[in-house]
């Protein structure tokens, strides 16, 4: 395996296992501070024990994140120096920002877990919204470090080297807010159907059946509205990639050919070879509509670009397909559940808990597939039309050693943590 290879594959794979962690961590804390409020409002016992047991998985899944973030930060420096050397005076600001917000956070975590008994009971649970609050800015902070990659601004480039340095411009950059959008509700989604889903499959088996609907209605209720808000985010960002990077649009609907009236391909098994998509449904003019607002728009094909400047098609293409078909289905879950509010005899049928035991890992699925059309979607750059990605990887040898290493690292973090957690839901189906 080649050193850029092995560099990549250690990136990503490091992302794909911090980018679960990372989002429970960034939204669980709402959950438990919905709970511990109706606790408060009605002192149903149900809920403080639903809140002390959800704060446990909080601060699990806040050292995991930690954990694996640390790791991340040091792979920056240590696989990719090149690309450190010119970002890192650029884009350290929301790095630091988010050090920033992760310290508020880990202070209120520690007012929240120590302070029952002995805090005022509303200051108390003030401070786990602190919590939920720092905890989706350094999510935001780092999403805008990546947008940067995709739109780096903030800087003139001249003559190979970067001047004019604008930290501001540079963490405010045009992809920061599409990107943090659409990333922040893919959180909620993702977070919110696991959760569910978990105490979905406790209800199905008969287990402390009325605290485990209170917490499957909490967790979803962020889950749904969630996954409803997602496809006005995801029509604003494929707006706003259209303009920017097309490329990256033309990879993600695998349009090999400039066209006006271009049509959006459902599903299709992609023939890098031959150019050509087969097995797809092509709605006509589509693509131009959404990504133009204009059913008889331009959309440039991929070989309007040079071959070395396209990303992997084949990836981009189903990681795209795989990201908005489970996000499409999840929506319509999400209706669903607000109408079982109303229809209560669904919540009677094994049927309806079955359906969201199937839909759990569903949003993780999604969400993960969408990060690899972020991030290969922009290849060959590591900075958009300024620095490849070969460039920028380290000259050391023996980066597959360390790749291997992680690969052990994180998949005992993995088994540490799910063992943990199924301990602590026996703990709660064990409790009073």
């Amino acid at each position: 395996m080649e050193n850029l290879d092995a560099a990549r594959l250690q990136m990503a794979f490091t992302l794909i296992f911090h980018i679960v962690f990372a989002c429970i961590g960034m939204v669980m804390p709402f959950f438990m501070v919905v709970s511990h409020y109706k606790w408060l409002k009605t002192r149903d016992q149900m809920y403080l024990t639903l809140t002390k047991a959800w704060q446990k998985g909080v601060a699990i899944f806040f050292v995991t994140g930690a954990v694996s973030g640390t790791a991340l930060s040091f792979e920056l420096g240590l696989l990719w120096p090149e690309f450190m050397k010119h970002a890192g005076p650029i884009i350290g600001m929301p790095f630091s920002l988010e050090g920033a917000a992760f310290f508020v956070e880990a202070i209120a975590l520690g007012f929240y877990l120590y302070g029952w008994g002995k805090l005022p009971e509303r200051f108390h649970w003030f401070t786990g919204i602190i919590i939920g609050l720092s905890g989706v800015a350094s999510g935001i902070l780092v999403v805008a470090a990546n947008g940067w990659m995709n739109a780096p601004s903030g800087f003139d480039y001249i003559d190979g080297q970067f001047t004019n340095i604008d930290p501001i411009q540079a963490m405010l950059n045009p992809a920061w807010f599409t990107q943090a959008l659409h990333m922040t509700l893919a959180a909620f989604t993702a977070t919110g159907f696991a959760v569910a889903g978990i105490h979905a499959y406790q209800v199905y088996k008969k287990r402390k059946v009325e605290l485990h609907k209170k917490a499957f209605k909490i967790a979803l209720a962020f889950g749904a509205v969630a996954a409803i808000l997602q496809p006005i985010s995801g029509d604003i960002s494929a707006k706003d990639i259209a303009k920017r990077q097309p490329v990256k649009l033309a990879a993600m609907e695998a349009h090999y050919n400039t066209e006006k009236g271009a049509p959006l391909y459902i599903g299709g098994i992609v023939d890098a070879e031959t150019q050509e998509v087969s097995h797809k449904i092509a709605l006509p003019g589509m693509l131009s509509f959404l990504a133009f607002g204009d059913f008889d728009a331009e959309v440039k094909g991929l070989n309007d670009f040079p071959e070395d400047e396209r990303p992997n098609v084949p990836m981009v293409h189903y990681a795209f397909q795989i990201m908005v078909g489970i996000g499409s289905i999840l929506l319509l879950a999400g209706i669903l559940y607000f109408v079982s509010l109303k229809k209560r005899k669904w919540l009677n049928s094994n049927k309806y808990w079955l359906l969201f035991i199937l839909l759990a890992p569903m949003g993780f699925i999604a969400l993960e597939a969408g990060w690899i059309v972020t991030e290969v979607g922009r290849q060959p750059w590591i900075i958009h039309k300024i620095m490849r990605t070969k460039d920028a990887v380290t000259p050391m040898p023996g980066i597959v050693v360390s790749f291997y290493t992680y690969i052990v690292v994180y998949a005992t973090l993995s088994v540490a943590v799910t063992w943990l957690m199924l301990r602590q839901i026996r703990v709660l189906n064990h409790s009073n």
